[in-house]
């Protein structure tokens, strides 16, 4: 509902703008018409009463039957094409034509001049400039024409106004002349209006309809359907923003599948330790196990304790991570000397398992600048999952390098490696390669948190390809000695 709304309302805006201006155009046009029409009308009356006022002339110089007869049909061909009152008045006042009011149709028309309206008429005569007027009758407004009927002097060649030509109509009939025009001028509005409001509705559909998808998409995801989608259609500004709307829907759908299985690990690897604490002290406490075997079976609750205390911290410190908590404190440190004390701090299962440790240092001194804190976890995760996945007598090598402006360490051991299938994923939350081989000797959680401390630093974490074991790669920035110096690269060289 919420989508068809809106459709509605962009078609009801669009049809409202649109009807705004063609009501706009359409009065713009009417009063255009209406004006033309008026003048064209008054000029055709002008010109009618021109013509009288020329027989006017003729008929007093010559005073023929034939021009009076004439005067008389033209009289009325003007009566009978405008229905207008027709006055031939001399100087003297005296009336030569007269259109009988009596046969006239408009009853606004039906009343002679007064003297004082014929003297002012006159007045203006005699100046003999003619005048077209709107006045206002008892029975309604009349338009007015008045054309001066002239003679010229025999013996001197001039003009002399001899009276004028009086043409009245009543306003309705000039208003008559232009109805139907604005009649067709409203037709050729509403036709316009539908056929505009047509490709309106038209496109509106158009730009709406991947908006109306997109809506649609978007409640399916409020609703918890991370799978639903936008058609990428329509203009290029509606196509780019169903692209990003499908990205970020991807997007979301892959963390809302992270979110799961990481509940679902996270499940897993508490309800594992948990379910075997709880099973061997139920076992001691209602006589299952014997008294005798109680030492052995408190050691194994001890280790899953310690097993589940170490994944509380590691799920701690990767939310920590992951919400940006973790601030980084940067200093400038010998990269070598940590990673001798990472070693030093492992002696013990080194030793265990009988391995050898080398160190391949390109100088002795490798100065980096990062949060060594964290930089040592990383380097005993890392040195961590070697021991653990290096069979006995092994090897493991710690090396690092300076490559221009990044310093590099390595970590390799020549245990079984990792499949090609599982490097895509061994930095995922939980994942452990071969899960049926490596069961309780971890949480999957040690390389996620180095990959998270890696990009806190701008920096990447990645599986070194090759064969013969597993090698993991680190680089950091490059730092300074003490003192404000970088270090040398060839110090500390054989």
């Amino acid at each position: 509902m919420r989508s068809l709304s809106m459709f509605a309302r962009l078609l009801i805006v669009f049809l409202a703008v649109i009807l705004i201006c063609v009501a706009v155009l359409s009065v713009l046009s009417c009063i255009h018409l209406r004006d033309n029409a008026i003048e064209n009308r008054m000029k055709a009356l002008k010109t009618q009463a021109r013509d009288m006022a020329y027989l006017a002339s003729r008929q007093a110089y010559d005073h023929s039957v034939a021009t009076d007869a004439y005067m008389r049909w033209k009289s009325s061909s003007i009566y009978q094409e405008y229905n207008a009152y027709i006055l031939v008045v001399d100087r003297f006042g005296k009336t030569y034509v007269y259109y009988n009011e009596s046969t006239l149709q408009d009853e606004s028309l039906r009343a002679t001049p007064s003297q004082e309206e014929l003297a002012e008429y006159m007045e203006q005569a005699m100046t003999g400039q003619e005048v077209v007027r709107q006045t206002q009758s008892a029975a309604g407004p009349l338009f007015t024409v008045l054309v001066p009927w002239v003679q010229e002097n025999a013996l001197t060649g001039e003009s002399v106004v001899l009276g004028f030509v009086l043409i009245q109509t009543a306003a309705q009939t000039v208003h008559a002349s232009y109805q139907g025009l604005l009649w067709q001028t409203a037709l050729v509005a509403g036709l316009f209006f539908v056929l505009a409001a047509a490709v309106v509705f038209f496109i509106t559909r158009q730009m709406t309809r991947p908006l109306t998808s997109m809506a649609q998409a978007a409640g399916s995801m409020s609703r918890g359907d991370f799978n639903a989608r936008a058609p990428e259609e329509g203009s290029r500004e509606v196509r780019e923003l169903s692209r990003a709307f499908n990205q970020m829907a991807a997007q979301l759908n892959t963390l809302e599948q992270s979110r799961r299985d990481f509940v679902a690990n996270v499940s897993h690897e508490l309800r594992s330790p948990v379910t075997s604490i709880q099973g061997f002290a139920q076992g001691m406490l209602d006589g299952t196990i014997p008294q005798e075997e109680h030492p052995q079976y408190l050691r194994v609750v001890v280790d899953e304790t310690h097993r589940l205390v170490k994944l509380i911290h590691n799920l701690l410190d990767l939310s920590r991570m992951e919400n940006e908590e973790a601030r980084l404190n940067r200093s400038d440190f010998d990269i070598n000397e940590l990673a001798r004390r990472v070693l030093i701090s492992r002696m013990a299962p080194i030793d265990e398992k009988q391995l050898d440790i080398e160190a391949d240092f390109e100088n002795e001194n490798c100065f980096v600048r990062a949060d060594a804190d964290q930089i040592q976890q990383v380097i005993l995760n890392l040195l961590d999952n070697a021991v653990k996945y290096t069979p006995k007598g092994g090897k493991i090598t710690l090396s690092t390098r300076t490559v221009g402006s990044q310093v590099s360490l390595r970590v390799k051991d020549n245990g079984a490696g990792i499949l090609p299938e599982d490097a895509p994923h061994i930095f995922d939350r939980f994942y452990m390669a071969d899960k049926a081989r490596t069961a309780g000797m971890g949480t999957g959680l040690g390389l996620a948190i180095c990959r998270r401390i890696m990009e806190n630093h701008g920096q990447s974490i990645r599986l070194v390809s090759g064969t013969g074991g597993a090698e993991f790669e680190i680089t950091l920035e490059k730092g300074e000695k003490p003192g404000g110096h970088h270090a040398d690269p060839s110090a500390g060289k054989d």
